[in-house]
């Protein structure tokens, strides 16, 4: 009784603000949890700049409509989903990931929400628990599941701790320097291949 958890941005689907930012012109909201591991710091700092530019919920979901997943992402997800249980764990928000979910076969997501005014500028940001990738994995944990976690930045490090065994996937250079502990993954096939030597490693 095994199940896979994915982080979702840099792992199936590009990084929605950065490609926000390229498509805008704003570089300041390239930053992302692979440089900030604080989260509500990251998030305050989004959503003041969002208001400085005056830009808001209706104009990334415009970036994210023209968005697919990454390249290869729609295979992995069904190879793994025909052998795994698999749940998608995210800091995204629902009222982005949507059309990416349809293009990914519609997978278990759980991640948070935001909160627009009425003209659909972002006012706040309402997270479904804090902590909860970790919190999801440990839950999964007494129900009796063997987890196995993977992801890319900061804000997976405690899912991939929590979890049975933890997988990093094209992380930048300072996530692999601080957790030297996980194995490192770049491509699907290569992610497929450390999922199944995990799952034999743990048993079920």
């Amino acid at each position: 009784m095994q199940i896979v958890c994915l982080d979702l941005e840099g792992v199936l689907i590009p990084e929605i603000w950065v490609e926000f930012a390229a498509r805008t012109g704003i570089d300041a909201l390239r930053r992302t949890t692979r440089d900030e591991p604080d989260y509500d710091v990251l998030m305050r700092y989004r959503l003041d700049i969002l208001r400085e530019h005056k830009l808001g919920l209706p104009d990334i979901q415009a970036v994210i409509a023209d968005m697919g997943p990454m390249p290869g992402a729609k295979d992995f997800l069904d190879a793994l989903r025909d052998t795994f249980q698999v749940v998608i764990l995210s800091d995204t928000f629902y009222d982005f990931a949507k059309p990416m979910m349809d293009q990914l076969g519609r997978p278990t997501l759980f991640c948070h929400r935001l909160e627009a005014d009425a003209n659909g500028f972002l006012v706040n940001y309402h997270l479904r628990m804090p902590n909860q990738k970790q919190e999801a994995v440990r839950r999964f944990k007494e129900l009796n599941f063997k987890t196995i976690a993977a992801g890319d930045s900061y804000n997976d490090t405690t899912m991939l701790g929590e979890a049975n065994a933890g997988i990093l996937f094209c992380p930048p250079d300072n996530v692999i320097r601080e957790f030297p502990q996980y194995p490192v993954v770049r491509d699907y096939d290569a992610l497929m291949s450390e999922i199944l030597s995990a799952s034999a490693r743990i048993g079920i």
